[in-house]
Formats: C-alpha cells, sequence, structure tokens
C-alpha cells in the first residue's frame, strides 16, 4: 500500500476520536488532507488533537456524526433510546462510556464497518 493509503486508513481509524477532542483539529486535519501530507504529518496533527480535553459538547458532536449511519436504518425504540442516553450523558447522569457502547451495538448490529473500525468506539 503506498503511503497514501496508510493515510486516509489512519483517517478513518481516527476521525471521530480526533472530533470528540477537538472539532478544530479535525476541519485542519481535512484540509490538511487535501494538501498531501505525510503520514507522520498527519499523525502528528492527530496526537496533538487527542492532548486536548474532550467536552461534553465536542463529545456528543461526535457520537450525532456517528448516529447518523444509523438514524434512517434504526428502530424508533433504538432512536428514543439514542435521544434519552445522549440527554443523560448531556445532564452527566451517565458515563460516556454507555453512549459509547450503544453505538458500538448498533454498529456491529448494522454491520457498519466504517464505525466498527473507528477508535472512537473502541476506546
Amino acid at each position: 500500500m503506498k503511503e497514501r493509503g496508510y493515510i486516509e486508513r489512519l483517517w478513518r481509524e481516527e476521525k471521530y476520536r480526533v472530533l470528540t477532542h477537538s472539532k478544530q483539529h479535525y476541519d485542519e486535519i481535512r484540509e490538511l488532507l487535501k494538501q498531501g501530507p505525510s503520514y507522520e504529518t498527519v499523525e502528528e496533527k492527530i496526537n496533538e488533537a487527542l492532548k486536548i480535553k474532550p467536552t461534553t459538547g465536542s463529545i456528543v458532536n461526535a457520537y450525532d456524526h456517528m448516529w447518523g449511519y444509523f438514524k434512517n436504518s434504526a428502530t424508533t425504540d433504538e432512536k428514543e433510546q439514542y435521544l434519552t442516553l445522549k440527554r443523560q450523558f448531556q445532564d452527566n447522569q451517565i458515563e460516556v462510556t454507555q453512549l459509547q457502547q450503544f453505538l458500538k451495538n448498533l454498529a456491529y448490529q448494522y454491520e457498519v464497518q466504517y464505525l466498527i473500525e473507528s477508535t472512537a468506539l473502541h476506546r
């Protein structure tokens, strides 16, 4: 595989984790990818983003992006459960891991390989 392929795989695996930490870095990396960067440059930017402490808002934003993979196929119960878990997380009633596990379960249930391979659901 050529370096570009490795870069694309790295970004595919890390993009939602980056988004949980920093929307700004997420956007910067997306722009950077258009310029043909080296693997090391992309990796450095990702690591820089991961040093930023996630906020409730940044986590919810990333999880809403991931939820987008299911919104058309999820059942009414699953939609209600997602909204309930999201609200409980925003109100500090549950840990982020419960919301994460719910999305992870859906990724496997609906066989969304892109999310199954995402590091955001495996940390």
